[in-house]
């Protein structure tokens, strides 16, 4: 399966949208493999985006992205970078499709609710510095559905 990351930025949190923006990931059938709450440092942020260092936008990226929580995600399935970003949608909200998570939840250019890792290689520098190694767990999509053996013994016992 391959993985990807979604940061839910500070202006989503703050309007309470991490429920709806995660649900959309897992109604498309993305398995959730990792997810933290935390806020970036101003040095974080710097390094999570410096592939945009020296753009004008750059600054006060860091200033929003340090301003509040984020929550990380680490998501996996069938093609899941290009899922996600499709989910995303366009970078400037009033610009996103309808049925789009900024299409439907944003206006802003600046303050667009999330971020996606635009390929495998981005997810594997990007996810390095939000999340640590025991803040995911691999999982098998469907594989959760059923209680583990363990537990449905348990419960056919519970029965009897």
């Amino acid at each position: 399966m391959e993985k990807t990351l979604l940061l839910i930025k500070p202006d989503a949190v703050r309007r309470g949208l991490v429920g709806r923006i995660t649900a959309r990931l897992e109604d498309k059938g993305l398995v959730i493999e990792g997810m933290r709450m935390f806020r970036f440092s101003r040095e974080r942020a710097e390094e999570f985006y410096s592939v945009h260092r020296g753009k004008e936008f750059y600054g006060p990226l860091v200033t929003f992205m340090s301003s509040g929580p984020t929550v990380a995600v680490a998501a996996a399935g069938k093609d899941a970078v290009s899922v996600v970003r499709k989910l995303v949608g366009a970078t400037e909200g009033s610009k996103a499709e309808p049925g789009t998570i900024r299409g439907d939840f944003g206006l802003s250019n600046r303050y667009n609710l999330v971020h996606a890792s635009d390929s495998r290689e981005s997810y594997e520098k990007e996810v390095a510095v939000v999340l640590r190694d025991d803040d995911i767990i691999e999982r098998d999509a469907g594989a959760d559905v059923c209680f583990p053996e363990e537990l449905q013994r348990g419960r056919e016992e519970e029965r009897t």
